[in-house]
């Protein structure tokens, strides 16, 4: 099962809101998931970011693959894999 990390949106019309999820690469955008690891709200000002450092972590251990998007994310909070590290 190849698991990634990506953007499940909700929110209403015009007012998006999204969940950083680790969802297997086959399921639907907005369908099933595996853990939810953070939140993005880019309807704020400044915009929001919160990610549980730890769970983002583990998932980037056992190898989950994150979207552009969210690996955007994970370098503005400063989270990276050990893999980048070395």
């Amino acid at each position: 099962m190849a698991v990634k990390l990506r953007l499940q949106r909700h929110g209403s019309k015009k007012r998006p809101f999204y969940r950083i999820v680790a969802a297997d690469s086959r399921s639907p955008r907005d369908g099933r998931y595996l853990e939810i690891v953070g939140t993005y709200d880019p309807t704020k000002d400044p915009v929001a970011v919160k990610i549980d450092e730890e769970k983002a972590n583990k998932w980037l251990s056992v190898g989950a693959q994150p979207t552009d998007t969210v690996k955007n994310l994970f370098t503005r909070a400063n989270i990276t894999s050990k893999k980048e590290n070395k």
